[in-house]
């Protein structure tokens, strides 16, 4: 009877951080690293990361929910931890800056290749004359 409590016991404290480690490797995945910035926590090797990681997974041990995590690394780093941020003013330049840079590179674009046809010299009677003879 020792032997089965002992076991029982053995196996659901592997459950429980087994689940404790899905719940950390899930919020790892919502939030960037500070360092690396184009990876998420949970991609990234960053010592940094690894800190942050550890963080969480104490913090969720200790009973806190995953949103009170995700909270506490917004109040310590910014909106800029979540991968998918928020759209709020503080934010517009993360949402609309790819768009707004694209615009501008599309009107430039555009302004180039109409100053470039404008500047083409148009060929006289003459020319083509001169040119229909060279292609003979």
């Amino acid at each position: 009877m020792a032997r089965f409590l002992v076991l029982f016991l053995l196996s659901s404290a592997t459950w429980a951080a087994s689940d404790l480690d899905k719940r950390t490797a899930a919020l790892a995945e919502e939030l960037r690293c500070l360092v690396c910035q184009n990876q998420t926590l949970a991609e990234s090797n960053a010592p940094l990361a690894v800190d942050l990681r550890k963080e969480m997974r104490e913090q969720l041990a200790k009973g806190a929910s995953e949103r009170e995590v995700r909270e506490f690394m917004v109040a310590r780093y910014g909106d800029f931890v979540l991968y998918k941020p928020p759209f709020k003013a503080s934010t517009a330049a993360l949402w609309l800056g790819p768009f707004a840079l694209l615009l501008a590179g599309a009107v430039l674009l555009v302004r180039r290749v109409r100053r470039r046809r404008d500047a083409e010299p148009a060929l006289s009677a003459a020319d083509h004359e001169r040119a229909a003879k060279l292609l003979e």
